[in-house]
C-alpha cells in the first residue's frame, strides 16, 4: 500500500471480527522496532495477549466496558517503556522533558504498530483508559515500565467513518 494511502486508511475499529494470526503479529512487532528512539535505546516494550481465556479475562478485568466490548475478538498488545533511560543523562534528565522522551519514543513506536498492522491488513484500536495496577499485576510488568496503552489488533467487523481534522492553520504556524 502506498504510504499516502495507508494514513488515510488506518482508523481506530471498535467492532472486529477475527484476531491477527500469530506470525502476522510477529511481523508486525518487528516493524514496529524499527521506530527511531532517544539514542537508539529502544525502551519501548509489548506484552501481547493472544490465547482467548487469557484475553478474556484481560478484559474483564483491566478495561472498562466500552473497550471491552470494542476490542472482543481481537488480539491485544500492552505497550510500555522503560523509565529514567531515554531523555536521561547519568539519571539526569536532559532537560525538562525527562520521562516524555520515553512516551515520545513510545508514540513513534505505537504509530509505526499500527501503520504496520494497517499495512498487513489488520485494524487497531489504541485504548488509553484502562486499570494499570490490573494489568502490571496480571502481565507481570516490571515496577521501572510505564504502562501506556493497550492496542487491539484484529480483522474489523465495523466499517469506521473518517473522523474530521483540524484545518492545517488551526494547528500548523509557518515562522
Amino acid at each position: 500500500m502506498e504510504f499516502k494511502e495507508l494514513i488515510s486508511e488506518r482508523r481506530s475499529v471498535r467492532g472486529y471480527d477475527a484476531a491477527i494470526e500469530h506470525d502476522a503479529l510477529v511481523e508486525i512487532l518487528r516493524e514496529a522496532q524499527q521506530a527511531p528512539s532517544w539514542k537508539n535505546q529502544q525502551t519501548s516494550r509489548c506484552y501481547a495477549i493472544e490465547t482467548p481465556e487469557t484475553l478474556e479475562d484481560f478484559r474483564a478485568s483491566a478495561l472498562p466496558s466500552f473497550n471491552r466490548n470494542s476490542s472482543a475478538h481481537a488480539a491485544l498488545i500492552v505497550t510500555t517503556y522503560v523509565r529514567n533511560v531515554v531523555g536521561f543523562n547519568n539519571g539526569t534528565p536532559a532537560n525538562e522533558i525527562g520521562n516524555g522522551w520515553g512516551a515520545y519514543d513510545l508514540g513513534l513506536h505505537d504509530a509505526y504498530l499500527v501503520l504496520a498492522a494497517k499495512n498487513a491488513g489488520y485494524d487497531t484500536l489504541i485504548m488509553g483508559i484502562r486499570d494499570a495496577d490490573v494489568i502490571r499485576a496480571k502481565l507481570n510488568i516490571p515496577e521501572n515500565e510505564e504502562i501506556m496503552s493497550v492496542i487491539a489488533v484484529g480483522k474489523r467487523g465495523v466499517e469506521p467513518s473518517m473522523r474530521p481534522r483540524k484545518p492545517l492553520d488551526e494547528v500548523v504556524r509557518f515562522v
